[in-house]
């Protein structure tokens, strides 16, 4: 995985949405729950991103941490998808296989009401741990598990904390995936090279985001669900006016135990609604978008 920090620079492509949109949102739900690091899986330590720094001692379960995780599969999952419901917005989940396994009802009906599967590992865990062996395995297994949870073989891929060094090339080595958003260094989908199988090739990356993500309530930067809509309202806004001659893309990051919380939930509510108001807004599948990338401008 080489560095690119040139890009498109002041060369930006204009780019035709479908139905000339001026931008294409990717809303992403990220479903982790039951696949995090806990004791009862076998793992030397207990997961330790949560919601509040945890006191309990790595060698012991945090059940309090674990309930934090279960609010995700138990109730946040389902207002985050009751909400797309309403405004008839079709979203990506970035799917860990363990999380699905263990609640096939949730699996079903992510499918079933629209929405795309994309792989994020078996577990939500970091692959650049891995060796390269391993991560090939797991990457296989994810693919085998989200096939028998949801029917669906994933196209696209992005795992915990982005990336190892390798994923990329194992990715388009497994073949059946056509993008990846293991990256964060873009407003439009791009091409970057690939070694698969001996052979280079080129890869399509639409990439994600952080910073327009609900996981800043955990990691600082926003402190209150108004300053999470402010935030999302005004990327809209800035990339809506840019859009006018440039049309760009918008990735807004999503978690059932964050965002599907009760007040949380509002502000994405409160965005959805806003960005409906608008004329010429394309929300879209991350396959959609790649599907239409690949099609109209081949690399």
């Amino acid at each position: 995985m080489q560095r690119d920090l040139v890009g498109y620079g002041p060369n930006v492509p204009v780019v035709e949405w479908p139905q000339k949109a001026r931008i294409a949102i990717s809303m992403v739900v990220n479903y982790e729950e039951g696949s995090e690091k806990s004791l009862l899986d076998g793992d030397s330590h207990h997961e330790t991103n949560g919601e509040v720094p945890s006191p309990v001692p790595l060698d012991q379960r945090d059940v309090y941490n674990e309930s934090f995780f279960e609010y995700g599969s138990r109730v946040g999952v389902w207002r985050l998808l009751d909400l797309l419901d309403r405004y008839q917005v079709p979203a990506t989940f970035f799917c860990c296989a363990l999380a699905l396994e263990r609640n096939p009802r949730a699996a079903e009906e992510i499918v079933s009401r629209g929405h795309e599967v994309c792989g994020h590992g078996y577990r939500w865990e970091e692959y650049h741990l891995m060796d390269e062996k391993q991560e090939r395995e797991s990457i296989a297994k994810t693919v085998a598990s989200l096939i028998q949870t949801t029917g669906e073989r994933p196209v696209g891929w992005f795992t915990r904390y982005g990336a190892s060094i390798n994923t990329r090339q194992l990715v388009a080595e497994e073949g059946g995936f056509i993008y990846d958003s293991l990256s964060m260094n873009d407003d439009l989908p791009y091409y970057t090279s690939v070694q698969a199988n001996g052979q280079e090739k080129p890869w399509l990356v639409v990439p994600y985001s952080m910073e327009t993500n609900d996981a800043r309530f955990w990691r600082g930067g926003l402190v209150s669900v108004g300053g999470f809509y402010e935030y999302l309202k005004e990327t809209f806004d800035c990339l809506y006016q840019e859009g006018q001659e440039h049309p760009k893309m918008m990735s807004v990051g999503l978690h059932c135990r964050i965002a599907g919380r009760p007040a949380r939930s509002m502000a994405v509510q409160r965005f959805l609604e806003y960005a409906r108001g608008f004329p010429d807004v394309w929300f879209a599948r991350r396959d959609e978008i790649a599907r239409w990338w690949l099609e109209h401008y081949p690399a």
